[in-house]
């Protein structure tokens, strides 16, 4: 090393010591924990399941000793649920909600209004509160949420994160809302170079949408972390669907149940689904439908024209009642459409292994689903379109139910394994470098802290 580049890293490290020390000071709850502001627009009661998913990672992140605010939007899905508090503090969690009212609108452009405006909000409020945290945690709800940290970075030095639950501009340009070659695509790829090569970090849900950040962004290759989502497998449980209060509420504990949980979107295959409710129409199979979307009234007037008895609708039902409705089937179906593979990254999935059910997904080739599905080995993959398929593993599990309940059984071993709430808790912490932080501020002499500030300077 020659004697200018030992200077250098002389210099560096004074400026981190300082740097280490003046976030210390500026903090304004108690000085050993880490402190993380989290963005996001949609929180419960919520029945969004990116909300959901960051409440319970709070939860897990407050067990890991980090103090975290959220700031969020009034309830936007839930539009029967009454306006949240304003604030609500827990042990280590402390929530402020926007008085921003959402749009109450399906339609494409009010969504983006209301999303715009939240983001304006999210942008004030970091610039007000961000010195009071030392990471900020962006999500991509909305989907231009994370300029509020790029914008905070530019005039406070704020470091953020971006948590990448859907990837835009790929998700409009593959459900042909924009071209590829159209402007606002080249603007939004040019804003994320610009937000994700000055970000601390990116995490993303799979190998695939890290494939795809990578193929248009190679310069960011090394910030990516992919950290699956996760359920609580103490609170999803396996329950025998003829014990289940839920199954028997709706009469659909009689005959072998094939169910879809959540959202039925425009990123959803249910093309696939309906064509193989039609070729067991006359099979003791029941399908069951539980939640809402752009493509369930299609789904709906599909049966209704068809004609097709072995359907059942529900709507999306509170929390507490999802260790229930999870279990009331035999087999649960995940899908994602065609060309949207990397794109998004369907969290159902996890809970439905938590349940101790069977799995059949239908997705491209290269899915990582399919790699979870064939590692955990809990149920089959079927390419988009190929109802056939779907129908004839449906067939072959109504008639070995016993095969059915082997599967589900791996896939909460593996589930419980690798996809937990705690276990997902302490690869944040990773990413966050929260442990390497507390060991600073607990750090009693000089040799420990340089240690550490060697160790730091050297990941970044």
């Amino acid at each position: 090393m020659t004697k200018a580049s030992k200077l250098w890293s002389k210099r560096s490290k004074q400026e981190f010591s300082r740097s280490l020390q003046n976030k210390i000071s500026i903090t304004d709850v108690a000085s050993s924990k880490f402190n993380l502001l989290i963005i996001t627009q949609f929180f419960p009661p919520d029945y969004a399941a990116t909300g959901q998913l960051i409440q319970e990672l709070a939860y897990n992140l407050g067990e890991n000793d980090v103090h975290v605010n959220v700031f969020t939007g009034q309830p936007g899905y839930a539009f029967t649920q009454e306006a949240a508090p304003n604030r609500e503090v827990e042990k280590n969690l402390t929530i402020r909600r926007s008085r921003t009212v959402n749009i109450a609108s399906k339609r494409i452009r009010a969504k983006a209004l209301s999303g715009i405006i939240f983001t304006l909000r999210a942008t004030l409020t970091i610039l007000k509160n961000g010195r009071k945290n030392d990471v900020v945690l962006l999500t991509t709800a909305p989907p231009f949420l994370s300029i509020a940290g790029y914008i905070a970075n530019l005039f406070l030095g704020l470091e953020y994160i971006c948590l990448i639950y859907d990837l835009y501009p790929d998700a409009v340009v593959e459900l042909g809302v924009t071209s590829e070659n159209s402007f606002i695509t080249k603007l939004w790829n040019k804003i994320n170079a610009l937000v994700w090569k000055r970000s601390k970090k990116i995490v993303v849900l799979s190998e695939t949408m890290k494939q795809r950040v990578t193929n248009r962004h190679p310069q960011v290759a090394d910030k990516i972390s992919v950290i699956h989502n996760w359920a609580d497998s103490d609170w999803i449980k396996p329950i025998q669907k003829q014990e289940n209060w839920f199954a028997r509420e709706h009469g659909i504990d009689r005959r072998f149940t094939v169910l879809y949980s959540g959202n039925m979107g425009r990123c959803h295959d249910v093309e696939t689904i309906l064509v193989t409710i039609k070729l067991l129409q006359n099979e003791p199979v029941q399908f069951v439908f539980i939640g809402a979307g752009t493509k369930h009234e299609t789904c709906r007037q599909a049966v209704e024209e068809l004609e097709l008895n072995n359907c059942t609708f529900l709507p999306y039902q509170d929390k507490t009642n999802l260790p229930y409705s999870l279990t009331a089937c035999d087999l649960a179906l995940v899908s994602i459409a065609p060309g949207l593979e990397g794109v998004v990254a369907p969290s159902k999935l996890y809970g439905i292994m938590a349940a101790g059910k069977a799995i059949a997904a239908i997705c491209e080739p290269h899915s990582y689903i399919r790699q979870i599905i064939g590692n955990a080995k809990c149920g089959a993959s079927f390419n988009n379109q190929d109802s056939q398929g779907l129908a004839d593993f449906i067939m072959n599990l109504a008639t070995n139910p016993e095969s059915s309940v082997d599967m589900g059984q791996a896939g909460r071993k593996y589930m419980v394994e690798n996809f937990t709430p705690k276990i997902i808790a302490r690869q944040y912490c990773d990413v966050l470098n929260v442990n390497a932080m507390e060991q600073y501020n607990n750090s009693q002499s000089t040799e420990s802290k340089r240690a550490i500030e060697d160790t730091l300077i050297s990941e970044i």
